[in-house]
């Protein structure tokens, strides 16, 4: 999944890429992949959600909305939904803790 992330990558990308502390991440082949690339390592403290909490609701929404109980056929509509989920996400579901908006119309609220 990395390797096909990495061919989509701009030329002068500068990316982050997040994770928890799993071992998969840890690997040096893994590490060395990333900085061949020029993607930035990021990683939550050991036993610590709270480190990227956005990200893990989301992702935590992003399963239960769209995710579980749902069977794919092939990655292409795995990943069909998942864009569309996100789009949906930023520009349609509203947030009760940005007043009933989306995170977009806040965020042009909050420019305006």
């Amino acid at each position: 999944m990395l390797k096909q992330a990495v061919a989509k990558l701009p030329k002068d990308a500068k990316p982050i890429l997040h994770s928890d502390q799993g071992w998969q991440y840890q690997m040096a082949d893994y590490q060395e992949m990333l900085r061949k690339h020029h993607i930035k390592q990021s990683m939550s403290r050991k036993a610590n959600c709270l480190d990227n909490g956005a990200m893990e609701s989301f992702f935590g929404r992003l399963k239960t909305e769209c995710y579980f109980g749902k069977r794919f056929e092939t990655f292409e509509q795995l990943e069909k939904v998942i864009h569309e989920y996100i789009y949906y996400y930023n520009n349609e579901r509203i947030q009760v803790k940005l007043k009933g908006l989306s995170p977009v119309q806040y965020r042009t609220q909050s420019l305006n």
